[in-house]
């Protein structure tokens, strides 16, 4: 079986953990050439000397998503690492969850700032690469919250909505405009992460973590799910994917 994934050059935010750093180690592992990029140097260091010592090429840089000179920075040293950029993992994201009758107001401007800002960035970073080169392949983390509304995920969820939109526009004009850029955003459930840490909401807080002890997966299970959607056949896409476990509520 062809390996679609040998040499392939894919960056990928929020590297440092959870669902970034799984998904980092497996594409290393199936031979392509991963970019990182997260705001935990320490944190970098250890998975690309993880995946170096194992085989595998990877650098790193530390990225601020919510700074446009940071993004167009890391999308420079994939270039100069290994010659150019064939997919990008928009992967960075918070979920601070509260109601909203708590105000936490500046939880959900960092919400937006990293969520949707830091996906424009992204985007405005690497869309330049694609076009130029007519290929490109863009990955994006939404969430369950995306597709339904839940008490307590007002902004969050809206964040992620956004990401649905803007995803499936992103298609839309690529296919008009004959760029070849293909799409994927991946719709997660419970996966556990280091998410769940940044909810400050002491009740919200005490319902997330119940629900996910109950249905949590791993995040090796998303990784998994971007090494398919990437390793797929240059004529072959598939734009939406839904991970959860068997039983999930959702």
């Amino acid at each position: 079986m062809t390996n679609h994934l040998s040499g392939k050059v894919v960056l990928i935010t929020g590297a440092s953990s959870g669902i970034g750093e799984a998904t980092a180690k497996l594409l290393a592992a199936r031979g392509a050439k991963v970019v990182l990029g997260a705001r935990r140097e320490d944190k970098l260091d250890r998975i690309i000397t993880q995946i170096q010592k194992a085989g595998g090429e990877a650098v790193s840089r530390v990225l601020d998503v919510t700074v446009q000179a940071s993004n167009d920075e890391i999308v420079s040293l994939a270039q100069e690492a290994f010659g150019g950029l064939d997919a990008v993992f928009l992967n960075a994201g918070l979920m601070p969850n509260s109601p909203l009758s708590a105000l936490k107001t500046d939880e959900w401007h960092r919400m937006v700032e990293v969520n949707v800002t830091g996906v424009l960035n992204g985007i405005a970073a690497v869309l330049p690469v694609f076009t130029r080169q007519r290929s490109g392949h863009v990955i994006a983390t939404s969430s369950v919250a995306g597709l339904k509304a839940y008490p307590g995920g007002a902004v969050y969820g809206g964040t992620k909505w956004f990401l649905r939109d803007f995803m499936e526009v992103l298609r839309m004009e690529s296919a008009s405009e004959g760029t070849n850029i293909r799409t994927a955003t991946i719709y997660p459930a419970a996966i556990n992460t280091e998410l769940l840490e940044t909810i400050s909401d002491e009740k919200t807080a005490e319902g997330a973590q119940a629900l996910y002890q109950r249905y949590g997966i791993g995040p090796e299970r998303v990784a998994d799910v971007v090494a398919y959607a990437l390793g797929l056949p240059p004529d072959t896409t598939v734009n939406e994917f839904t991970i959860g476990p068997a039983n999930q509520p959702w």
